[in-house]
């Protein structure tokens, strides 16, 4: 199982050198770089699922391309 923590920056030293101590655990860090590329994705899924079930409405492909 996989498991995303949010842990405040003077707090995170603490917590990974607790999770790396317990031999069941691998624990790495994020780049912010990476973070913010899952929150991105994890935000795209949900608007999907919204999409899908009918309470939010889909963009015209078209107007997506203009925007960018």
């Amino acid at each position: 199982m996989k498991v995303l923590l949010d842990i405040k920056d003077a707090r995170a030293p603490f917590v990974m050198e607790l999770l790396q101590s317990l031999p069941f655990v691998k624990a790495k860090t994020l780049t912010p770089y990476k973070a913010k590329i899952l929150e991105d994705v994890k935000e795209a899924v949900e608007e999907m699922k919204l999409i899908k079930e009918g309470k939010l409405k889909a963009r015209n492909a078209e107007d997506l391309f203009n925007e960018l």
